[in-house]
């Protein structure tokens, strides 16, 4: 049976878009007096290492910055390499496989495999409802990407209210019925949307909303903020693009050495860090980044460019300023002190789209409302992700390292420094359960749940070194790397490895893999042994793209018929889901 839609902006919707966009009610209930902190993760979507001022950019994020500069930030994070995976190991605390994320999500990507489900499977548990159990109050407002089928929704996962598209990308100011945006366990029906609508800001005003609905001093609560931006289709309010045009005529050799040489002056690096080769690209090898003026030779070309950098930078702006609205909330209500804000990125820039991205964006502003597509390429995406390698889906520092921000008042005393310590996005579920008191079951809801794999954060909060991972490891369409000390092995696909020294060499210039063949013989023995252990099939290291067949047409073909069957697909519930608008 189908699901009724509920319209956004009507009046019969004020529990959908409506309520997102109207003024808020202020609840001055003073902050709970349980020693529990409330916990807040706010994650941006293909942000570059260096796109937040806090680390190095340009970009006007006033807001993040003062999240950096009341707490603390690390510089040896490290994340899954792109969206679905990192998801998957942030709501758990496993590696991706363990989760059954593997790959992407939905159904093109069931490989019906352990590790390659395409979706979150049930030998996990997510954050939400470890965190229920505990006694807070849950909410979720953003992009999903865990799971598209009913019953894989956040609600369905401990999640007690939800906003969002539970698919990946989405238009932001119209967002497409096949996107599937929903509140709670119903769709809603965007197609009578208000016309100010724009996601980012949808996104934080569920946001403030549904932690204003907890009113119970006792009880904290809980918040998942999964931004879409500035994840492509670059699409932005104009009032923000014209904050930023122009800024990128100088072009992107100037402006990654500009931030390149803001993250020296801000001290980040304990040792001595140099930009990686800008002709060290994956997508054209021996060419690399050309010089900007060199860029096509033609003025309009330039100002298309730096065009598309503005619009990239008026989403990270735009979302920014909604974290703003949340953090003003919070000190507003007496709630800031005991909350434990974490901001971070799911994943390195993205390069997808070529060198200068996908579409003409002088001519795609006249149709951003009505629906536009426009990447920002790996010219820009190289300057995201400065000083770093390569981009995402990659497992060089460029696809993996993440900045990552934390914010706790009466928990972190070491304001504005910065942590060197590894840590990896696993570790999150691990600080959620530390701080909170909650207990991890060994069984839940009849199913055996898999143990933790990460490790508390809490002794940094405290200003303490803590007992790190012995090792942490990466797969990821035939990418793949291994982080222990000091040494990190990193292979592009079906490529051999490389060696480097990251405590000396953390832009991976030098391979050192010839020097010291016995280290690389016991990492990879290492990498192995963790393969096997979370379900990494043997097919997916050097050969991926060879036995999955993706170099042959027919595959293309095959793929993009399943894509389209499945996009274009009538979504269908449980009765017990309907409601009427």
């Amino acid at each position: 049976m189908k699901m009724k839609g509920i319209i956004a902006g009507s009046k019969d919707a004020s529990m959908t878009m409506l309520f997102l966009i109207m003024g808020i009610t202020t609840c001055m209930a003073e902050e709970h007096d349980s020693k529990r902190p409330n916990i807040i993760l706010i994650m941006a979507d293909d942000m570059g290492y260096s796109d937040a001022g806090c680390y190095g950019s340009e970009i006007n994020t006033p807001n993040i910055d003062k999240l950096a500069a009341n707490g603390i930030r690390f510089t040896q994070f490290y994340n899954a390499g792109r969206c679905c995976p990192t998801r998957a190991s942030l709501m758990s605390g496993l590696y991706p496989h363990q989760a059954g994320v593997g790959h992407m999500t939905n159904d093109v990507f069931n490989y019906a495999k352990e590790g390659y489900q395409g979706n979150l499977n049930r030998k996990c548990m997510t954050m939400a409802e470890i965190l229920k159990t505990a006694g807070y109050n849950t909410y979720m407002t953003g992009k999903w990407h865990l799971g598209t089928h009913p019953g894989m929704w956040p609600c369905d996962r401990g999640f007690e209210e939800y906003f969002g598209i539970v698919e990946g990308s989405s238009d932001y100011f119209k967002v497409r019925p096949k996107r599937i945006l929903a509140r709670n366990n119903v769709l809603v029906d965007t197609t009578a949307a208000r016309s100010n609508f724009y996601l980012t800001d949808a996104f934080s005003d569920s946001a403030i909303t549904f932690i204003d609905k907890n009113n119970d001093k006792n009880k904290p609560f809980f918040l998942y903020l999964a931004y879409n931006a500035p994840h492509w289709p670059l699409q932005a309010k104009m009032e923000d693009i014209q904050k930023y045009e122009g800024k990128y005529r100088a072009g992107w050799d100037k402006i990654r050495e500009a931030r390149y040489q803001k993250q020296l002056k801000m001290g980040m690096w304990e040792k001595p860090i140099v930009l990686s080769p800008k002709n060290d690209d994956l997508l054209k090898p021996g060419s690399g980044q050309p010089v900007w003026e060199t860029a096509d030779n033609n003025e309009k070309n330039l100002a298309e460019l730096d065009l598309t950098m503005a619009i990239y930078a008026a989403m990270i702006d735009c979302m920014d300023q909604g974290i703003g609205r949340l953090m003003e909330y919070l000190e507003k209500n007496h709630r800031m002190e005991n909350t434990l804000i974490l901001f971070l990125s799911d994943n390195g820039a993205c390069h997808e789209g070529g060198a200068n991205g996908i579409g003409f964006p002088g001519k795609d502003l006249e149709k951003m409302k009505r629906g536009s597509f426009l990447t920002v390429g790996s010219n820009w995406a190289k300057v995201s992700n400065t000083p770093f390698r390569y981009y995402k889906s990659w497992a060089h520092e460029g696809g993996i390292a993440t900045p990552i921000i934390a914010h706790w008042p009466k928990g972190i005393k070491q304001k504005g420094s910065f942590v060197d310590q590894p840590g990896h996005i696993i570790d999150i579920m691990a600080t959620a359960i530390d701080i909170s008191g909650a207990k991890y079951p060994a069984i839940y809801q009849g199913d055996s749940i898999r143990p933790v794999e990460g490790k508390s954060l809490l002794p940094i909060f405290q200003g303490n070194e803590r007992e790190g991972h012995e090792s942490i490891c990466w797969s990821h369409e035939g990418n793949r790397a291994i982080r222990k000390g000091k040494w990190k092995l990193a292979a592009v696909q079906d490529g051999t490895w490389e060696l480097f020294d990251i405590e000396n060499d953390r832009s991976e210039c030098h391979n050192l893999a010839k020097q010291f063949p016995e280290v690389v013989q016991l990492l990879d023995k290492t990498w192995e042994e963790w393969r096997q252990r979370t379900f990494v099939e043997k097919e997916y290291r050097n050969d991926y793209w060879k036995n999955m067949g993706k170099t042959s047409k027919e595959y293309f073909k095959k793929l993009q018929e399943l894509k389209e069957e499945y996009f274009n697909r009538d979504i269908t519930v449980k009765p017990a889901l309907q409601i009427k608008p």
